[in-house]
């Protein structure tokens, strides 16, 4: 095994340490992921829940989380110790196992972060719950859990979450991307559409039809890692693009940053032609991607 001299450890816990080079390669919520595995070396007995859990789950982070949170139904109030939340609540959870870590289940994951999170990534985050984990999380089951819940916090936020979720959205750019059309006024868009042009289906991320126009929320991971296989996937987009101006579709395209900053995918869509049929909300437009919970 080759060692890099360079090299150092860095401590992610007390009594657990990483190498610090590849610490530092990883993303804000690879980080996070690491450290809730070295809180599970120091606590096996724990029973993650909240970011935590999710990380977990495989659900989206938003940026790299303060805090490790974990349920603990024996206590008589949450508290705080260091850098670890303890939750408790009137309500009663479940847990599964994951990867040989405890965790809350999906459905009380989801709904204990809806609770807390601004409304885009609370939507963000159910989404990929019900898009990763179909089996175990339907709209049916977290609507049913959520009526039987007795905790007040944060409790109006999940019908407006709930209504809208969806798993057809593929990554949290899109998720985000509805609640901005959304608050900017625009009309709801079609999901997913097929669009059969000279023989060949395409599938758009956002369509109005009555506006001829097409909306595709764009994240590199969808171009593959490999430059030889983004390169022939770019093309094969600029083929689908050609096809579909030509069928009289206009095609408008933004990123996360984008739909973060709301103005830039309001303008986007504008610019394109597509009309809003009500008032903006204002307020929840300049919060989109305020996350306290994070670093």
């Amino acid at each position: 095994m080759h060692l890099d001299l360079r090299d150092t450890a860095v401590r992610v816990r007390r009594g657990v340490y990483t190498s610090r080079m590849r610490w530092e390669s990883l993303a804000e919520w690879d980080r996070y992921l690491v450290r809730v595995h070295a809180f599970a070396l120091t606590r096996p007995e724990a029973v993650f829940s909240h970011e935590s859990a999710a990380a977990l789950w495989g659900l989206p982070l938003f940026g790299h989380p303060r805090d490790i949170h974990i349920f603990d139904a024996r206590r008589a109030r949450s508290l705080r110790y260091g850098d670890v939340v303890a939750h408790t609540s009137v309500d009663t959870r479940s847990s599964r196992m994951v990867d040989g870590i405890r965790t809350t289940t999906i459905t009380d994951t989801a709904l204990d972060l809806i609770r807390c999170l601004s409304p885009a990534f609370a939507l963000a985050v159910t989404d990929a719950a019900l898009r990763s984990h179909p089996h175990d999380v339907s709209l049916e089951a977290l609507r049913s859990i959520a009526a039987d819940q007795k905790n007040a916090r944060g409790r109006a936020r999940i019908p407006w979450v709930l209504d809208r979720a969806d798993g057809r959205s593929e990554s949290v750019g899109e998720s985000v991307s509805r609640a901005v059309i959304e608050w900017c006024g625009f009309p709801a868009p079609e999901l997913q559409q097929s669009h059969v042009v000279g023989g060949r289906t395409y599938r758009s991320d956002f369509s109005w039809p009555d506006a001829q126009l097409i909306g595709e929320s764009d994240g590199w991971a969808k171009y593959g890692e490999e430059v030889g296989e983004a390169t022939r996937a770019i093309r094969a987009e600029k083929a689908r693009e050609n096809a579909l101006s030509r069928a009289g579709w206009t095609l408008v395209r933004w990123d996360l940053a984008a739909a973060l900053r709301g103005s830039d995918l309001r303008d986007a869509l504008a610019g394109a032609g597509l009309r809003p049929v009500r008032r903006p909300d204002t307020a929840r437009l300049l919060a989109i991607g305020h996350n306290p919970r994070s670093r």
